[in-house]
């Protein structure tokens, strides 16, 4: 009887998450260690229960102060925004993960950091498996990344990648992308999840013997995710996503883990013909220089880390034509848009915007999601409904709640200061603003209300003789 219950509890299956790799004895529709839907699958028996003897160890254990914490000093990659967001460059055995769409320019990004990485004579490998060497060296041409000390294989084998490792003896590593390098070792295409985490266990394990910086690219799903096992996240040491549209200039890189820096820095560039370089001032990409003032656009201060860029909110209102009204929406959230549009409607007592096309934008491709540029996305579209263009030299800075009130936000004085170095003389912003730079002025605002009174009053049209006169609307809706 004892033989029967273990002969049937060898033969029982047992279930594994694909994407972290926990393992239970019972199917699961949702993995309980990374929350993710429908990725348990049956894989064998049940995991027999081992015990490991202790072994020898490969190095003394030592008091944390006697650890020699120089081989962890960062060296810069000599692209000034990208050592912004690693934390001051690349650490000697760390893996950095890069991911984003397909054509934002990861490429020419790796490209342009593995040359100059060569130009500071250290030997750099750039491992290409999406494309052959004769194209890399075509974009290695025109965006003149070429250097003795930087060499460059065609490969898709995980095996002839490492023998490369040996052969040129690299400081850094660049492969582009892991998703297309296999082993022949695991079953399976390349790209799937048994092949992206042997991929990625083997070149992290030469990395930390090695001492070597790797790079690895990394594709995304259609909902922005990283391709592959959610454990490829966990294994690296910083994971970063490459954004930006397509049809705009500007490219953010955003750091999501580091485990060597912080997590709230972002790296600006621009990409053109010539290559890719970086911007230490991206403000006026999102700024559209003008003689006059033009109704329907109003100015903000945005945080992107903790970098403050000055951006700008476009608007516009027309009669609709049709039963529902068009919400056209270009960089903002579409929510945040219409929670604009009540608030105005209900608080600031412009009326008739339920009825109208409306149309919002900002300039250059940059998107803004947080809630600090309500209070311009409000003035906008009050302007465009008015017809009526704001002061010249006005940003406007804050949250704007359901009630109408002006709520306060971070950073407000690295926002005023920034704003103050690029020429702008007046701020709307919450009350207590703290520190106010010199030679700005600034108006504090407790609601929609408030701040409607910027807009300046248009001036009643002449009516003929015996025309009776008509309430003329000024800001906010109100009849004067």
């Amino acid at each position: 009887m004892a033989a029967r219950s273990r002969t049937s509890a060898k033969d029982r299956p047992s279930y594994r998450c694909t994407e972290c790799g926990w393992t239970t004895a019972k199917w699961l529709g949702r993995c309980p260690e990374c929350q993710a839907w429908g990725t348990v699958e049956e894989f064998g028996g049940a995991p027999a229960v081992r015990t490991t003897a202790p072994g020898r160890v490969t190095s003394a254990a030592l008091p944390i102060a006697q650890v020699d914490g120089r081989r962890a000093t960062a060296r810069t990659t000599c692209v000034e925004e990208l050592d912004r967001v690693l934390g001051g460059g690349l650490v000697p055995g760390a893996v950095v993960l890069l991911a984003g769409e397909p054509g934002v320019g990861k490429s020419t990004l790796l490209l342009d950091v593995a040359a100059k990485a060569a130009s500071e004579q250290e030997r750099t490998l750039y491992v290409t498996g999406e494309e052959s060497a004769s194209q890399v060296r075509l974009r290695a041409d025109r965006i003149g990344a070429l250097d003795d000390h930087l060499y460059l294989a065609a490969e898709t084998d995980l095996s002839a990648v490492l023998g490369h490792l040996d052969s040129v003896k690299p400081s850094l590593l660049v492969l582009d992308s892991v998703q297309t390098v296999a082993s022949p070792e695991i079953d399976g295409a390349p790209g799937g999840m048994a092949q992206v985490r042997e991929v990625a266990g083997a070149l992290i394990r030469a990395s930390k013997e090695r001492g070597m910086s790797t790079i690895l690219v990394g594709h995304v799903t259609k909902d922005g995710a990283i391709a592959g096992p959610r454990l490829l996240e966990h294994l690296v040491d910083v994971v970063l996503h490459f954004e930006g549209d397509r049809h705009a200039r500007l490219r953010l890189v955003r750091g999501v883990k580091n485990r060597y820096g912080t997590t709230d820095e972002v790296g600006c560039f621009e990409l053109h013909d010539e290559g890719i370089t970086g911007l230490a001032d991206p403000s006026g990409l999102f700024l559209t220089r003008r003689d006059e003032p033009v109704p329907g656009t109003c100015l903000t201060v945005t945080l992107e880390g903790r970098r403050p860029l000055v951006a700008e909110v476009q608007a516009l209102t027309v009669d609709s034509q049709i039963p529902s009204p068009r919400r056209t929406t270009s960089g903002l959230e579409t929510s945040r848009v219409s929670m604009m549009l009540a608030v105005l409607e209900q608080r600031g007592k412009i009326s008739q915007l339920g009825k109208r096309d409306i149309y919002s934008a900002t300039v250059g491709g940059v998107k803004l999601t947080e809630p600090a540029a309500d209070l311009a996305v409000a003035l906008a579209l009050a302007s465009a409904a008015s017809d009526v263009p704001l002061p010249k030299n006005l940003v406007a800075i804050g949250e704007v709640g359901l009630a109408g009130e002006v709520r306060r936000v971070t950073g407000v004085q690295r926002r005023l200061a920034e704003a103050a170095r690029l020429g702008f003389t007046q701020a709307l912003v919450p009350a207590d603003p703290g520190r106010v730079p010199s030679g700005m002025k600034v108006t504090e605002v407790a609601n929609v209300g408030d701040a409607l009174r910027v807009l300046p009053r248009r001036a009643p049209r002449e009516r003929p003789r015996g025309e009776p006169e008509a309430a003329v609307s000024g800001p906010g809706g109100e009849h004067r």
